[in-house]
């Protein structure tokens, strides 16, 4: 399936030039810009495009946010190894690459050539694949869902510098505002600390469970740029297929380096007799291990095919958008503690993740 390139055309203004005594910004006329602004973009893409980007959103606000719940739940039921966690994460490999096989077949096309630069990029996104998730383990391990991902938040500020300095993506006042309001939200969670904390965790883990975090969505956010870079820079935007081609190879190095820690740290022999002592069984410790590595996978699969079909942009305000979802989730099924202080964190970073948006529309727009 071949697409044309799929970046963001630029849009006509439907404004007249010169200045209307109606006042421009009623909500009228500001739905009506929008709603003329999302036709002409529907227009201006085929079908399978928005089918693809549909899909692939869809897959990361699911599958990311179920992830992190089944990492949860994991710790929650006697699980200990952090070695483990991050090396599911890119277990699933094996499911990427058996959706690729038949695309090959069916486009009657052949693997892009590898050189030197492009599998060196596939090496050092591989290393950092392999660090982020054993980052997040750690967050996951001494956070309870709903915080971590609410800390995790700020991926969206990095996504932003990384974007900005490493592809060039545009940034303007909104965007800057949407930063300063999630890292304000930040600040608030710290003010309180001490209501969500584990009894079994201590002060100085449930702090380095924020710094892990932290850490975590700062690489998360450099992993995003540099996916889209090597799409600018080596692949180019052919087709999706590349976007496939790019995730088998990251997730294969990022398994093979996740298991020489597993290795090292005698995390598979652990394997056994954490699934014996599992309070949940060891049948569940197991699934929960599987579908950990099913969810993982998708969800990086729809990140990379949203910043090959979008941008690291939108890539990075949907993997900020389901923080929201994951606590929600979290406070359910997990019946984690939302103090006022997390009520009023979740409720200021919807406002930045909004406030991002709207600067990102403005930057399509006007571009």
């Amino acid at each position: 399936m071949n697409l044309p390139l799929l970046q963001p055309e630029p849009m006509e203004s439907t404004e007249p030039d010169t200045l209307s005594p109606i006042p421009s910004d009623s909500l009228g006329n500001q739905i009506s810009k929008y709603k003329t602004m999302f036709t002409e973009a529907y227009k201006r893409k085929p079908i399978p495009y928005w089918i693809l980007l549909f899909i692939s959103i869809i897959a990361m606000l699911v599958a990311f946010p179920a992830s992190g719940i089944l990492s949860r739940v994991y710790y929650d039921n006697g699980g200990q190894s952090k070695w483990i966690i991050s090396w599911v994460a890119v277990a699933g490999w094996p499911i990427t690459a058996l959706i690729l096989l038949p695309t090959y077949i069916v486009n009657k096309t052949f693997p892009t050539s590898l050189n030197f630069k492009l599998v060196l990029s596939y090496i050092c996104l591989g290393f950092l694949s392999a660090a982020d998730n054993l980052l997040y383990a750690y967050a996951y391990a001494y956070l309870p869902a709903s915080t971590a991902s609410l800390v995790a938040s700020s991926s969206l500020v990095f996504s932003t510098l990384f974007g900005y300095l490493l592809v060039k993506n545009k940034v303007n006042a909104s965007i800057i505002n949407a930063n300063v309001v999630i890292t304000a939200a930040l600040t608030i969670i710290a003010l309180d600390s001490s209501s969500d904390k584990y009894p079994y965790i201590t002060d100085s883990q449930y702090i380095m469970g924020y710094v892990w975090d932290i850490l975590g969505s700062a690489l998360h956010g450099l992993i995003f740029a540099l996916s889209e870079l090597v799409f600018v820079k080596l692949l180019g935007r052919r087709s999706f297929i590349v976007v496939l081609e790019q995730q088998v190879m990251v997730s294969l190095f990022g398994f093979l380096f996740t298991t020489v820690g597993v290795i090292v740290s005698g995390g598979f022999q652990g394997m056994a007799s954490e699934a014996s002592t599992f309070k949940s069984g060891k049948s569940a410790y197991y699934l929960v291990l599987i579908w950990s590595a099913i969810t993982f996978q998708f969800g990086v699969l729809g990140g990379t095919a949203v910043i090959f079909l979008a941008s690291t942009v939108l890539a990075g305000v949907l993997n900020a958008v389901r923080t929201p979802i994951t606590s929600i989730a979290a406070v359910i099924l997990l019946h984690d503690p939302m103090s006022g202080f997390k009520i009023l964190s979740l409720l200021v970073t919807i406002w930045g993740f909004g406030s991002y948006i709207y600067g990102s529309s403005m930057d399509t727009k006007s571009s």
